[in-house]
């Protein structure tokens, strides 16, 4: 009873009401900017999926058509072979540079999470 005449007396029970309804509100929007930010990533993560799909499909076939004219000239396991070691090479040099590789990809990443964070912040009126 003390409590709520202080309260009424301070009129802080329209402030707290206001800043309750402040903080539901700025959760309901942050909770929305999640859904929006992960329905985007999701789309994004599909077309990467689809383009990687047809990327390996190309390059499945242009491999094994790199094999056969290799193997006119060396043979057929000699193209094959060939064709293999290319990706041997590959692999190795990946597995070699895979700190330095890493290292670029982070840097790129983290310098994307940074520009959309800017983007997000002049997009709302909070600069």
């Amino acid at each position: 009873m003390l409590k709520e005449t202080l309260l009424k007396f301070f009129k802080l029970e329209g402030l707290i009401n206001n800043l309750t309804g402040y903080i539901e509100t700025r959760i309901e929007l942050v909770k929305y900017e999640l859904k929006e930010d992960i329905a985007r990533a999701m789309a994004k993560t599909a077309i990467v999926a689809v383009i990687a799909l047809f990327f390996t499909l190309f390059l499945l076939f242009i491999s094994v058509t790199a094999a056969y004219l290799l193997a006119e000239v060396v043979g057929v396991y000699g193209g094959f072979g060939i064709v293999a070691g290319v990706y041997l090479i590959l692999l190795l040099v990946v597995i070699f540079f895979r700190e330095p590789i890493s290292h670029k990809i982070e840097l790129e990443i983290k310098k994307t999470l940074r520009h959309k964070k800017h983007q997000h912040h002049e997009g709302d009126g909070n600069g």
